[in-house]
């Protein structure tokens, strides 16, 4: 794909609408292209700010009656159904612009809620990409003291990183990756013959216990811990990611 073909489709990779193979297209190219990059970090950016719910306040439990009522009286033909060509201090064009305003509220909740589920695919595409691409590793080691000093100079903060061997999660690398708009360090992990993939970049929100949710046989683990957030995925089964999840907890 071309640089003008990418950033047609940034919207829809950022939403998580597109096919796995065109989403791993794009995630190679925006490794390469550093306009590409700036590109979608500022349409991440724009996608954070729009995602803040304080600007949110519930209508009046009255307010649908009144809409209702209002445009049942005023009907098709009513200058009141032409938002643009009325007198907005009239109460019913009022109405219909406070359901129009509801209507944007709407629209915008399921853009935010889209957000959500567009992270946790990212995360799990990163993982898929990273056992397609034969790219699991940017630095293989089973030590701490090798890995965590691999990503000075490389992010702009210090990732955790512990050896989980003791327990039957051996650490075997780490790599760098690009998650939500910024460059992430990525933990890689080992339980039998399968992967953990650790996603880890540091986060303004309180700590929060791990939420967990599953898609395509991929298990995701999600928490907010020490200024970090993190994000665990691998085919293990969710026992299994939970346990591991909760020994790298304790290790913080």
């Amino acid at each position: 794909m071309n640089c003008d073909r990418i950033q047609l489709l940034l919207n829809g990779y950022i939403d998580g609408e597109l096919d796995l193979v065109s989403s791993l297209d794009i995630d190679a190219h925006l490794q390469t292209c550093a306009a590409c990059s700036s590109h979608y970090g500022l349409l991440s950016s724009l996608q954070a700010a729009t995602s803040d719910r304080s600007f949110y306040h519930p209508a009046p439990p009255h307010l649908e009656k009144q809409i209702r009522a209002t445009l049942r009286k005023a009907g098709p033909g009513s200058p009141a159904w032409f938002p643009f060509s009325v007198n907005w201090f009239a109460p019913s064009a009022f109405l219909v612009a406070c359901l129009l305003f509801m209507v944007g509220f709407l629209a915008r909740g399921l853009f935010i809620s889209s957000m959500g589920t567009s992270l946790a695919q990212q995360v799990q595409m990163a993982h898929v990409r990273s056992l397609m691409a034969d790219h699991l590793m940017d630095v293989a080691s089973t030590d701490q003291h090798t890995v965590k000093p691999w990503f000075d100079g490389k992010l702009d903060f210090a990732p955790p990183v512990t050896d989980l061997a003791v327990h039957g999660f051996p650490l075997i690398g780490g790599r760098l990756d690009y998650l939500a708009g910024r460059p992430v360090a990525a933990l890689v992990y080992q339980r039998n013959k399968h992967y953990i993939n650790v996603f880890v970049w540091p986060t303004s929100d309180q700590p929060a216990g791990p939420q967990n949710s599953s898609d395509n046989g991929y298990n995701i683990f999600h928490w907010n811990q020490s200024g970090m957030t993190f994000w665990a995925v691998s085919d293990v089964s969710s026992e299994d990611l939970l346990t591991f999840v909760q020994f790298f907890q304790n290790s913080l």
